[in-house]
């Protein structure tokens, strides 16, 4: 069963918080699929994360491009796991597949977007329903992590 997180964005934006996030899931030896809402959020996440940072760049793909399965991070708007990634990043208030195929799933939404909020309380009152391990962390004002629950 996997281990839920949720991450509330209250200080930075996704495309600030996503990049370290998955750096940090690479180092693990981890694969990762991202699940957007739209393709269009997909789209400019591809974009993001060929240029966040002028010294890097993480090596991904999209769910639109030949050979998923040999992607380390992988940006999809479905509910498949294209890449057997171990770590599912949902955002956007997408609705996710069953986790019980990841070591990990991560919820990130933005807390000035309500409807973002809602889908959260939603996603966490039904995972936890199902047994699985949650925990709710809130961006301090430095950008840190705080486990609240």
């Amino acid at each position: 069963m996997a281990e839920v997180l949720f991450y509330h964005l209250t200080e930075s934006t996704l495309e600030d918080a996503l990049p370290g996030l998955l750096e940090r899931s690479l180092q693990r030896g981890w694969k990762a699929v991202v699940q957007t809402g739209t393709e269009e959020r997909r789209d400019a996440l591809d974009t993001h994360l060929w240029t966040f940072r002028d010294d890097s760049f993480l090596a991904h793909g999209t769910d639109r491009e030949a050979h998923p399965s040999d992607q380390p991070v992988l940006l999809t708007t479905g509910q498949g796991n294209g890449n057997d990634a171990e770590i599912r990043f949902v955002v956007d208030g997408a609705e996710p597949p069953g986790l019980d195929d990841y070591q990990r799933a991560v919820f990130l939404f933005d807390g000035h977007d309500q409807a973002q909020v809602e889908s959260a309380r939603e996603q966490w009152k039904k995972l936890k329903a199902q047994n699985h391990e949650v925990t709710y962390w809130q961006q301090t004002p430095d950008r840190r992590w705080e486990r609240k629950a």
